[in-house]
C-alpha cells in the first residue's frame, strides 16, 4: 500500500506533510481495517468492497483528518492524496482526490 501527499509548493518547514503524522494517522485508519472481515464492517454494508472501493475509503479517511489538523497545520496546504493498493505483484489499484 502506497499513500502518497501531494502540494503544489512546500509549507514554511520545507517539507509536503509531517511524515511522521502521517504515518501515524494511516495505520490508525488502517487499524480499524486490519484482519477483520470487512463484509462485518457497517459502514460497507451492501457495498462492493472491492480494491479501488478501499483505495477510496482510505483516502476519504486521511482527508477528513487532514480537515481535523490531525496531519498538523501544514498539512492544511495539501493539494491531493493518491492510495495505492496491490492486489499482487502484478495487479493495483490507486485513487486520488482533491483537498
Amino acid at each position: 500500500m502506497d499513500a502518497r501527499f501531494k502540494r503544489l509548493d512546500l509549507d514554511g518547514d520545507d517539507i509536503v506533510v509531517d511524515i511522521g503524522l502521517a504515518t501515524r494517522e494511516l495505520h490508525a485508519v488502517l487499524a480499524d481495517l486490519n484482519y477483520r472481515n470487512l463484509d462485518e464492517v457497517p459502514a460497507f454494508t451492501g457495498v462492493n468492497t472491492s480494491t479501488e472501493f478501499l483505495a477510496k475509503y482510505i483516502a476519504d479517511q486521511l482527508v477528513d483528518r487532514v480537515h481535523e489538523g490531525a496531519l498538523g497545520e501544514g498539512a492544511r496546504g495539501l493539494a491531493g492524496i493518491e492510495v495505492t493498493l496491490h492486489e499482487s505483484h502484478v495487479a493495483w489499484a490507486s485513487y486520488e482526490r482533491s483537498l
